[in-house]
């Protein structure tokens, strides 16, 4: 079989941030380098050494499964073909694996909400939906998810005007978890809401 040349990857959040973390050029550039390599070539980093072999160990779960994806996808592999029925079964596992790693329960996610911003939807819609998954393939965790939801209830803002602009869709967005995920949590006001919502969230931790 003729090898597939592959045009282009998923260059998720996280290689980013691993990238900014690193403070030597020579570092980042030997990352870059190594994450391009194994993506395009499927070559393993053998000449890594010092942080920035550290810095592709902290990714190498999520490159490997990004070549194993296309390569199942494609029934070949940088080397050359896997196909037939092993290729399929391949495929198949990778999309079981990638349904379990993005699966979120939207019925707690939903509770979740409506207890810590007081207010009462009744459902998340199908593309709201996709948005959180979309947030998750981006990097987002669920923790993210559920910090934000969190401090933006205590901005003042937001207590302003009653949480009105606090809608599962809002949540969904990256702008807004970059905006209110991190924030630290000293700036947390303790009241009932808080309280309430650090209960639920155990719960929607462990699904």
């Amino acid at each position: 079989m003729k090898l597939t040349k592959r045009k282009a990857f998923k260059f998720f959040r996280s290689y980013y941030d691993v990238y900014n973390e690193l403070e030597k050029d020579k570092d980042k550039i030997a990352f870059i380098e190594a994450l391009l390599d194994k993506q395009f070539l499927g070559k393993e980093p053998t000449e890594l050494t010092g942080i920035a072999k550290f810095a592709y160990i902290s990714q190498v779960n999520s490159i490997d499964s990004q070549v194993s994806g296309y390569e199942t996808k494609t029934g070949t592999t940088l080397g050359g073909s896997i196909g037939g029925t092993q290729g399929a079964s391949l495929q198949e596992k990778e999309k079981e694996e990638e349904e379990v790693q993005y699966s979120i329960d939207f019925s707690s996610l939903l509770d979740f909400i409506n207890t810590t911003t007081k207010r009462s939807f009744k459902t998340i819609n199908k593309s709201v939906k996709q948005s959180y998954i979309a947030r998750l393939k981006d990097g987002y965790t669920k923790d993210d998810i559920k910090q934000a939801i969190t401090n933006a209830v205590n901005t003042q803002y937001h207590k302003d005007n009653n949480n009105q602009y606090l809608t599962p869709e809002f949540f969904s967005r990256s702008a807004t978890l970059d905006k209110y995920s991190q924030t630290a949590e000293s700036t947390m006001i303790e009241d009932p809401v808080v309280k309430m919502a650090m209960e639920l969230n155990k719960k929607y931790e462990n699904r």
